[in-house]
């Protein structure tokens, strides 16, 4: 891809916002040497993989890069043998977690959806997990090493304990000794040494060696001879330790040289994993979709917005290129939003074929170009003596030279900058050249020559930016197929020049160019018309399949929901069954003690007799239950919507919502729940007229209890939280919700913690994530239902 088209669309603006999604320097790296690929299958793999890390971010929040340093310069001392400081070694520990965290992080369930360009990424990371645990043992923070390190070092510095403890202790001693000696009644170290601060004048009272004196004279610092010793064995033991921490750093820097292979590796991965994060971070920031690519030259842009206008200003604007059709001619106003669209079109497709996404609707398709050529701007140089027209002619010479079939070229105001005659036939001869190498262009113009050229030639589509006559002022919107028009006595006529003068002036035009002018403007309000259709029957198109959608996922919960009912109904009575025979047996226990304490004979016949019903009656409760009564009513051969039939196998009348599928099969309403059932389980039941008349009346009024799309835990403690969210989740997926809000606060996190513990292993839940911003951010989490 050629320089000078990725810095007219200012696509290295495009990169330094992608820097800002980036955890370390390395990534940023990657970035600045971002360019176009070369080939289409590398661009689809590179907006997967863009993809796959965005639906990552969604479902399970910020990938592991947490502490994450740029260590290259730690693993290229490494890999030189050289002895690695603490800063070094710590941070080359991190990587290795991370690199590990990260095999975790992208792990999913067999019916989960998978994410198979990271994960062949991800499967060259090695966890080096025994060295990660040295380091981390080793080395406390970037500046200190563990006592734990190794047992010389702890023997070393618990001896330098009790010596330090015993030389203060010696110290104040002195100290008390001295006092009238001493310029302060305390004692201070110089170089390692326990000092005291002497008066000068006193120098000979305290026999000892002069390590320093106060900056005015005053005050000399000096070592008594009986503390010699002891700082001596504290100096020794000082050598020691830093000699025993060189040896642990040396240590571990030959086990970081030994592993070298597999920590450079992890590395290079991680980096490119945190370039790619970057890209959907930046896709989300954008709202931005991963676009289809085509290879035979046509695109279509759906609602495409230029990337670095403020999203609250930009104008969306469908932009496309129709098979058959090589060139695109704009027109409209300045001002008018013809140039934007040029550098939209231009962008948008440089970051596709550069791997990110771009700012569009679902369903945009872009073209993969193997040349974008740019002649965008005023182009005049002061330097080279050359004229705007003279610059921009020395551009095209280049782009005549190169462009092919697999070019796009963006051409701002072609011809522009000379003689408009000698301008517009330059224009159409350069079109016409291009067009005949099938070329892609788009083009914007004043020229009403280029207006005709594109009415009449085969090929090229006029296009044109709106403008609104009332209100003097551009739309921004593009409307494709149709040429613009100049409006110039419209606007002149709202401005206040009188009408005889635009009467006058619109003699001095050929009638057959007015009505050219009003057939554009008849054509131009047709055209937005047709567009608004177009939107609006999307729009309700998506709402039908949304809803449809909705409810076939609802239909299949309560399928799931009968089937779970059954069952646990059937386990809840066979409990109480086991529970009264259990209290069955205590009772004739307890009353044949009474028995042995007095009762007759009779009476423990009597009891076993009871007894004996007692058994008889639960078996038979039992029985009924494990087997549903099938009897109770006949058979149907046919049944109709509305109809109230018996269905056996959840003893519960039911109200028919649909006739005999292909299968045998129809819908019924039972409670809350529609079921599917076969034809041939269901029974007749005899009804009165006012039993009818009940039962219609409770269909008619039959609504689901509503429940609350979320939960507050904020007060609550962790054991109460779970109890509730537990219980919530289990109204709110009786009840069909799709998504829910579990309101925990933000505090120390403990809550927020024992909740995700809780989801990760719900039943219920398909997947969870923190709140975005406006939903409760860090502060709530967001549950989708299965």
């Amino acid at each position: 891809m050629n320089d000078k088209a990725l810095k007219v669309l200012e696509f290295d603006k495009i990169k330094e916002e992608l820097k800002k999604y980036t955890t370390t320097s390395a990534a940023k790296d990657i970035i600045e040497e971002l360019v176009p690929y070369d080939n289409s299958y590398e661009v689809r793999e590179h907006l997967e993989e863009t993809r796959e890390a965005f639906q990552l971010l969604v479902k399970k929040s910020a990938p592991p890069f947490e502490g994450l340093y740029d260590v290259r310069e730690g693993i290229g001392r490494a890999e030189k043998g050289f002895l690695l400081m603490p800063v070094q070694l710590l941070r080359i520990a991190n990587l290795m977690r991370c690199a590990r965290r990260f095999k975790d992080y992208i792990s999913h369930k067999e019916e989960e959806e998978s994410f198979r360009v990271i994960e062949d990424i991800c499967a060259g990371l090695v966890p080096i997990k025994k060295l990660e645990d040295e380091i981390f043992t080793a080395i406390v923070s970037e500046e200190e090493i563990s006592d734990r390190a190794s047992s010389t070092l702890y023997n070393i510095r618990r001896t330098l304990k009790d010596k330090t403890t015993s030389i203060k202790s010696k110290v104040n001693s002195l100290v008390r000794t001295y006092s009238q000696y001493l310029q302060e009644n305390i004692y201070t170290v110089r170089g390692d040494r326990y000092v005291l601060p002497v008066k000068v004048e006193y120098k000979g009272s305290v026999s000892g060696l002069v390590h320093d004196q106060s900056s005015s004279g005053a005050t000399l610092f000096i070592e008594p001879m009986s503390l010699v010793t002891l700082n001596n064995e504290i100096k020794e033991l000082r050598l020691k330790e830093r000699a025993e921490i060189e040896r642990i750093l040396q240590e571990l820097s030959n086990k970081i040289y030994e592993n070298i292979i597999p920590v450079k590796n992890n590395a290079d991965i991680i980096w490119e994993l945190d370039f790619i994060f970057a890209k959907a971070k930046y896709a989300g920031s954008l709202n931005g979709i991963c676009p289809k690519i085509s290879e035979e030259g046509r695109f279509d842009v759906i609602q495409g917005r230029h990337p670095l206008i403020d999203t609250k200003v930009v104008v969306p604007n469908d932009i496309y290129l129709n098979e058959g059709i090589t060139s695109v001619v704009v027109t409209g106003p300045n001002t008018g939003g013809k140039t934007v669209t040029l550098k939209t079109v231009g962008l948008l497709h440089i970051m596709a074929m550069s791997g990110l996404m771009i700012p569009a609707k679902e369903g945009s398709t872009i073209s993969f170009f193997k040349e974008v050529f740019a002649d965008i701007g005023d182009e005049q140089s002061i330097e080279q003596s050359l004229s705007t027209f003279s610059s921009h002619m020395t551009n095209i010479v280049k782009i005549i030279d190169n462009a092919d079939e697999n070019s796009l070229v963006l051409f701002d105001e072609l011809g522009a900058g000379t003689d408009p005659t000698e301008g517009a036939a330059l224009a159409v001869s350069i079109l016409e050249n291009l067009k005949s190498r099938r070329t892609k262009v788009v083009a914007t113009t004043h020229y009403s020559e280029l207006k005709a050229y594109a009415l009449k030639v085969e090929g090229v589509e006029n296009a044109s930016v709106e403008f609104d006559v009332e209100t003097l002022r551009p739309t921004y919107r593009l409307l494709i197929g149709i040429p613009g028009k100049s409006n110039a006595f419209e606007i002149s006529k709202r401005l206040g020049l009188p009408n005889y003068i635009i009467d006058e002036a619109k003699k001095g035009i050929s009638k057959d160019t007015l009505k050219f002018e009003d057939l554009i403007q008849s054509l131009q309000d047709k055209n937005i018309k047709a567009q608004k259709d177009v939107r609006e029957a999307e729009v309700v198109k998506e709402d039908a399949i949304k809803i449809k959608s909705k409810y076939e996922e609802k239909l299949k919960k309560f399928q799931n929901i009968r089937e779970k009912a059954t069952f646990d109904a059937q386990r809840e009575a066979k409990r109480i069954i086991k529970e009264a025979k259990e209290e069955a047996d205590k009772i004739l226990k307890d009353i044949r003690e009474l028995e042995r304490m007095g009762y007759s004979s009779d009476v423990r016949q009597k009891l076993e007799e009871n007894r004996k019903k007692l058994k008889e009656n639960l078996e038979k409760v039992e029985s009924s239950i494990n087997k549903p009564n099938k009897d109770k009513g006949k058979e149907l051969k046919s049944v109709y919507e509305g109809q109230e039939v018996y269905l056996p196998t959840f003893d519960k009348k039911v109200i028919v919502l649909s006739k005999p599928d292909s299968k045998g099969e129809v819908q019924v309403q039972a409670g809350i729940m529609k079921i599917n059932v076969k034809l041939k389980d269901l029974r007749e039941i005899k009804q009165t007229k006012a039993e009818k008349k009940e039962i219609k009346k409770k269909s008619i009024n039959l609504n689901l209890k509503q429940i609350s799309s979320s939960v507050d835990l904020r007060g609550m403690d962790a054991e109460e939280a779970i109890y509730t969210v537990d219980k919530y989740l289990d109204d709110a997926y009786i009840g069909g919700l799709g998504e829910v809000t579990i309101i925990h606060g933000k505090g120390t996190g403990i809550l927020r913690k024992a909740i995700h513990d809780m989801l990760r292993t719900h039943p219920h839940i398909k997947s969870y994530r923190l709140g975005a911003y406006g939903e409760g951010g860090s502060g709530a989490t967001i549950a989708v239902l299965k």
